[in-house]
């Protein structure tokens, strides 16, 4: 695909109200029923729509170091058991520091920087 401006862009609630009734109208027509043409479409306003949603809705970061890693658990659809085998420690000792009752060791905080990508100012923040 050429590397081109997007078609769309998003820049006020009017704006992103229409751009998904448009997305709705062609989505409606099912997806066999799509040109090639249209599906590109959908895929540019889909973009422009997730650029516009971005910049207004944001999430606020977690409070805290558990919530943070409870976020990323459930982002990487990890279950405690695999999320402590992920960061090379026990299940008890990541019940423990979830639930605050043991403070995270420098392997442990390592893993979390670099297995789920926890940004290494928001946990010297949080510890």
């Amino acid at each position: 695909m050429k590397n081109k401006s997007l078609k769309y862009k998003v820049t006020n609630e009017n704006e992103h109200a229409s751009l998904l009734a448009r997305v709705d109208e062609l989505m409606r027509k099912g997806e066999k029923n799509v040109t090639e043409e249209e599906s590109l479409e959908i895929r540019e306003m889909g973009l422009a729509l997730q650029a516009y949603e971005q910049g207004i809705y944001t999430v606020p970061l977690p409070d805290t170091l558990s919530d943070m890693i409870e976020l990323r658990m459930y982002e990487m659809r990890l279950k405690q058991k695999d999320l402590a085998e992920n960061l090379g420690v026990s299940t008890v000792k990541l019940s423990m520091i979830l639930n605050g009752k043991q403070k995270p060791d420098i392997p442990f905080i390592k893993a979390l920087h670099k297995k789920l990508l926890i940004p290494a100012d928001f946990i010297l923040e949080h510890i």
